[in-house]
């Protein structure tokens, strides 16, 4: 059994609460900016985590790799413009995740700058926090574009078959098997059917590299 190292864990938690409350909270201030009030209703419009965390979700992503949390809702009939603004909602969250990475990557080059030649173990571990805050937020940004419900990537495929209500439904509901599915083989063999690893690496290193960080 591997070792269980919380020392490892706890670094890892700031960039997944931090990533998980940008990400939905991304979606609900984009819903209100269509013209639907739901997510501001319910409170998430707001950067408070205990708003937008799942406790199971949160703890498969600590566990597993990948998680979920607590869905932002909003109703299409207030949207102003439903077909598009579905999908703005809907890449809102990834994009966001995106972005802060991207922002977390600045900071990480500041930092390393301001302390340079400082190799003391509280430097260093707050160097390591940014880093696996830098990937979780690459590794978000990747996840939720997959074509599969109910990940956001379903909303911007899904999107374009609502004209066609048989289609859109049979997509949906086998999509969600197919993404269950893929989770299950995952987590129980060897075979990973998300290979998030490889692009989240080359987008961590290859922006790091490009602001000159690394």
């Amino acid at each position: 059994m591997e070792h269980f190292d919380l020392a490892r864990m706890l670094k890892f938690l700031p960039g997944i609460v931090i990533g998980l409350t940008v990400h939905e909270f991304s979606h609900a201030y984009m819903a209100r900016r269509c013209g639907d009030n739901t997510s501001e209703a319910q409170g998430r419009v707001t950067l408070n985590p205990f708003r937008h965390i799942d406790l199971l979700g949160f703890l498969m992503l600590l566990v597993a790799g990948f998680g979920w949390a607590k869905p932002v809702e909003f109703n299409e009939a207030n949207l102003r413009n439903p077909r598009k603004d579905v999908m703005k909602i809907a890449a809102a969250g990834p994009v966001s995740n995106a972005l802060f990475a991207m922002f977390l990557s600045v900071l990480y080059l500041f930092y390393g700058n301001m302390t340079e030649g400082n190799y003391t173990t509280g430097i260093q571990t707050i160097k390591e926090i940014f880093l696996y805050g830098i990937y979780i937020n690459w590794g978000l940004f990747i996840f939720n574009l997959i074509p599969l419900p109910p990940l956001d990537g379903s909303h911007l495929l899904l999107n374009q078959f609502k004209r066609f209500p048989r289609v859109y439904d049979t997509l949906y509901r086998y999509g969600s098997y197919i993404f269950l599915g893929f989770i299950l083989v995952t987590v129980f063999t060897d075979l990973n059917l998300f290979p998030i690893g490889p692009a989240m690496e080359f987008l961590a290193r290859g922006f790091l590299s490009m602001i000159g960080a690394n």
